[in-house]
């Protein structure tokens, strides 16, 4: 097949009606059982990223395993606004940034996709210059700002002016110099970007305190099949060793983690048997446990095939959200949806992100008995839920909506999929092939429940809380 540029039109298979008439949503009709294979896409977290990373390479890299998301059509276009060639065959990207023509990256690209600040790093390791809209404010221990201060201890010059990070690097030579670097919080952005910028420094940086996510990891290792010198890999401390350029490679992305989680997930609440490959284990060593202690069996079948067995009952537990390798914070509202039906009460703490339970009132629409105080969900079990009107306020609350609706008893219906489409592949379509009973259709939105609370809220995206951890 020809390669071809990424496309990003929405006029195809469109209903008639104006925007203002129609919205797509979900109906699911739940107690289905699910049964068979899932087939598990490539990690939409590591493909953003990696994406960023190919900027530090002079020659044409090749992509593999990359999910088809909204999002990630958004960074190829913030690379090609770079002068950067970008297109698709199915799963692969080719990426040519042979010559980079611009240093600016666009607002209206930017302000849609939170992961293009991501080019900062790479952008300036390369060119020496880069000028990124950036629309998270500013503050002591916010995520910006530690990716602000790494950059400046690396030699650059960096200030806000008008909500653009404009960033150079002062000298003829125009390149960032090695430095000993303590994050304050092991933000998982801040050492990806930092991480990428070292690669073409002069000399050698250490990253202490560096997130130990598996999406770190997977740059880490796209970033030394370009050529980096990178050290301590999955551990605390980064060693990089800086080298003049970079070269091309043909990589491979991680399986998505966090949504083989979703579909262990919605075995669980169905109370189905069901198998999911290709995975890394050990990247779901914290959701398995928790899974063990609910009462459902987890097994390896292969290296990278999983077969999940569930309890007849789910039982209540307590979960933490922690940096890796703690539980995942985008697993939280997933395994919120089954501890609604759980025997017993169970406490979920989420001290990585603020306002990340907003999924909570929706949740309670449908029969589930949770209490918040705080960063704090007290989720007692019930019986049942049942289907209702809800709305996806963000993609990993839309997740959870989903397993909510296929436990649930009759139909829910789903709103907000335009954040369900940022992080799943054709996830509606993987769910009816395990025998779900779902369907995107579109509906007139005068039909729907009007949710202003819902929708203001939804307006305002997660950000990291920095709560002290115990």
């Amino acid at each position: 097949m020809e390669d071809k540029p990424i496309v990003t039109s929405n006029s195809v298979n469109q209903p008639t009606a104006s925007p203002e008439a129609e919205e797509a949503v979900l109906e699911i009709w739940g107690q289905q059982p699910l049964s068979g294979h899932v087939s598990i896409s490539g990690a939409k977290n590591s493909a953003l990223v990696v994406l960023a990373g190919t900027v530090l390479s002079s020659q044409p890299c090749r992509l593999r395993n990359i999910p088809n998301l909204m999002d990630i059509d958004r960074m190829a276009q913030v690379l090609s606004a770079l002068g950067i060639k970008v297109s698709r065959n199915g799963s692969t990207l080719d990426v040519d940034p042979s010559d980079i023509s611009h240093t600016r990256a666009p607002y209206d690209l930017v302000s849609r996709l939170r992961a293009s600040f991501f080019i900062i790093g790479p952008l300036l390791a390369r060119m020496g210059v880069a000028r990124i809209p950036c629309r998270v404010v500013v503050r002591s221990g916010a995520p910006v700002e530690l990716h602000v201060r790494g950059l400046q201890a690396m030699g650059a010059d960096v200030h806000i002016d008008h909500g653009t990070v404009h960033a150079s690097v002062p000298g003829p030579r125009g390149r960032l110099q090695g430095a000993k670097i303590h994050l304050d919080y092991p933000s998982v952005g801040a050492t990806e970007t930092l991480m990428m910028a070292a690669t073409l420094a002069d000399g050698e940086t250490i990253l202490e305190n560096a997130a130990q996510e598996p999406e770190v990891a997977d740059l880490a290792n796209f970033c030394r099949a370009l050529g980096a010198r990178i050290r301590g890999v999955g551990t605390k401390t980064m060693t990089i060793a800086g080298v003049p350029s970079l070269h091309g490679t043909d990589y491979g992305i991680i399986p998505d983690r966090i949504e083989a989680g979703t579909f262990l997930a919605a075995g669980v609440i169905t109370r189905s048997e069901i198998s999911l490959s290709p995975i890394i284990p050990e990247h779901l060593s914290a959701v398995v446990a928790k899974l063990q202690e609910m009462g459902s069996q987890v097994i390896a079948e292969s290296p990278n095939r999983l077969r999940l067995v569930p309890g007849h009952d789910i039982q209540a537990t307590d979960i933490q959200t922690l940096p890796h390798p703690g539980f995942p914070t985008d697993m939280q509202a997933q395994f919120m949806a089954l501890l609604t039906l759980a025997n017993g009460s169970s406490m979920i703490t989420e001290t990585v992100f603020e306002n990340r339970l907003r999924h909570v009132a929706e949740l309670n629409r449908m029969g589930a008995n949770v209490r918040l105080n705080g960063n704090c969900a007290l989720v007692q079990g019930v019986p049942m839920l049942s289907g209702a009107p809800v709305q996806g306020t963000d993609l990993r609350a839309a997740a959870a909506l989903v397993v909510a609706g296929l436990g649930a008893h009759g139909k829910t219906t789903l709103q907000g999929l335009q954040h369900l489409d940022r992080g799943y592949e054709r996830l509606e379509h993987k769910l009816i092939q395990l025998g779900a009973q779902i369907r995107r259709t579109t509906v007139n939105s005068q039909d729907l429940p009007d949710r202003p609370d819902v929708l203001e809220s939804a307006a305002a995206p997660a950000t990291p809380s920095f709560l002290p951890q115990g």
